[in-house]
């Protein structure tokens, strides 16, 4: 019964390997990771910037700060 199964086993594999093969198989997949390189470019820019004014709004002081800070050097 194992013998079988190893045999059915590895049809189903060489079935796989097929149909892998007749549907584009590696080079398929090149294309399509090379099609999203300038989308993925694009959304690194995106995120350049997004984390650049996060870096801008957590830089600036607020008014209460600005005041208890002098405070503090005066004394």
């Amino acid at each position: 019964m194992t013998v079988l199964n190893f045999i059915i086993a590895i049809i189903a594999l060489v079935v796989a390997v097929l149909a892998y093969n007749k549907a584009g198989g590696v080079a398929d997949l090149k294309k399509q990771i090379e099609s999203l390189g300038p989308l993925r470019e694009k959304a690194a820019d995106i995120l350049a910037k997004f984390e650049k004014g996060l870096r801008k709004e957590g830089t600036e002081e607020k008014p209460e700060e600005k005041g208890e800070e002098t405070i503090n050097k005066q004394v």
